[in-house]
C-alpha cells in the first residue's frame, strides 16, 4: 500500500465522516468542507475517500440515488437505506453472534475481511406518502 501523506483536508474529511450520522456522499462531503477549505476540489474528496476506504479508515455503505455513501465508523454494523428519500441510518447490532462470520469461514473455507448487512425499505417519513 502506498504511503499517504497526512493533510489538514484529509483529517477534516475523516473527522466529518466519523462525526456524521448521515453517511454522506462525496458531493455532500465536498459541500460541507468547501467553506473551510476554498482550494478543495471534488477530485481531492473522491481521491481521499478512496484512500480512506483502502486503509480501512472509512467504508462504502452503498449507492443511494446514484451516489456512493460513506461511513467513518468502521466497526461492523448494519445499515438501513430508504428506497424513496435515500436516508441511511445505522442499525443496532443484528449479527447472529460475534463469531458467526468466522464459523462460516471455517465451514466453507474462506477468511472474511468484512461482512455487510443492509436493510432496504421505506423510512417512517416516506411510508405516509
Amino acid at each position: 500500500m502506498a504511503i499517504v501523506r497526512q493533510s489538514k483536508k484529509r483529517d477534516a474529511l475523516l473527522a466529518l465522516l466519523r462525526n456524521s450520522d448521515t453517511h454522506p456522499s462525496a458531493d455532500q462531503v465536498y459541500q460541507a468542507l468547501k467553506p473551510s477549505y476554498p482550494g478543495l476540489s471534488l477530485a481531492t474528496v473522491y481521491r481521499n475517500l478512496s484512500q480512506l476506504c483502502e486503509q480501512g479508515l472509512a467504508v462504502r455503505v452503498g449507492t443511494v440515488n446514484g451516489q456512493e455513501r460513506y461511513d467513518g465508523r468502521t466497526r461492523p454494523h448494519a445499515h438501513f437505506i430508504c428506497n424513496r428519500c435515500g436516508r441511511v441510518a445505522d442499525l443496532p447490532p443484528l449479527t447472529p453472534g460475534e463469531d458467526w462470520v468466522e464459523r462460516l469461514g471455517v465451514q466453507y473455507g474462506f477468511t472474511a475481511e468484512r461482512c455487510e448487512f443492509i436493510v432496504r425499505g421505506l423510512c417512517e417519513g416516506c411510508e405516509d406518502f
